[in-house]
């Protein structure tokens, strides 16, 4: 597999911002939206310099660009094209395994910040505040920290302390169980999940009926509307 993602060219870009900087910071943003790669650059810029910026457009390029350069830090967008970055990243993790991964995300971070870093993200960021926080972000994990929202600290101190009150069914499921239910909610077929995980339909057929089990739901359609619910897909 590594091999194969080997054959995919690095879209690279050095920059020199206006901001002094410690040291030079490598980064890969692994996101479609062009607006996104647009902004995050000239933010970059004018706060480190300079900046070696690789640009990955799915999850596919993601995992190749991880494998060919090592990075300071990557930001992995969860809505890709091809693969959600929470399913490529404990691959990402394999790959690199000391580079800090910041989850960016238009998701509420209730839903998925504690499942991330759980996989082994160094932090989670809001779409929605990406140009207040991505600096101090990316200050912080390079330093070795992580990076939470002033709201997901207090959420993951009460986890910690055993108050953190009712938890949504969807909290206990495996992160195998929360990568098919977002796949069968997203409208794809056992069939078609088993190709894309590498998984027997057999397994996958299992995983569902665990889902419904937890989630106290019965058919596909039940399964996809707890997900819109819960705001775990698009």
């Amino acid at each position: 597999m590594i091999r194969k993602l080997l054959t995919k060219p690095i879209m690279l870009e050095t920059f020199y911002g206006r901001a002094p900087a410690d040291a030079p910071l490598r980064v890969l943003v692994a996101d479609d939206h062009d607006i996104v790669h647009h902004g995050l650059k000239q933010l970059l810029s004018d706060h480190f310099s300079p900046v070696t910026y690789g640009e990955a457009r799915n999850a596919e390029q993601a995992l190749a660009y991880c494998a060919q350069q090592d990075w300071d830090i990557v930001l992995l967008d969860i809505t890709m094209p091809d693969r959600s970055g929470l399913d490529i990243l404990a691959e990402l993790k394999r790959v690199r395994p000391k580079v800090p991964i910041l989850i960016v995300s238009a998701f509420p971070e209730e839903e998925f910040a504690v499942r991330a870093l759980k996989c082994g993200a160094a932090g989670y960021l809001d779409k929605r505040t990406l140009a207040s926080e991505a600096v101090t972000a990316i200050k912080r994990v390079r330093a070795g920290e992580c990076y939470v929202s002033g709201r997901l600290a207090g959420k993951l101190a009460a986890e910690i302390g055993g108050k953190a009150g009712v938890r949504a069914a969807h909290d206990i499921l495996s992160q195998r169980e929360f990568q098919v239910l977002r796949l069968i909610a997203s409208g794809k077929t056992l069939k078609q999940i088993a190709s894309e995980l590498s998984l027997s339909e057999k397994t996958v057929g299992t995983y569902r009926t665990r889902i419904a089990e937890k989630l106290d739901v019965g058919t596909n359609v039940e399964i996809t509307r707890y997900a819109m619910q819960h705001h775990l897909v698009d």
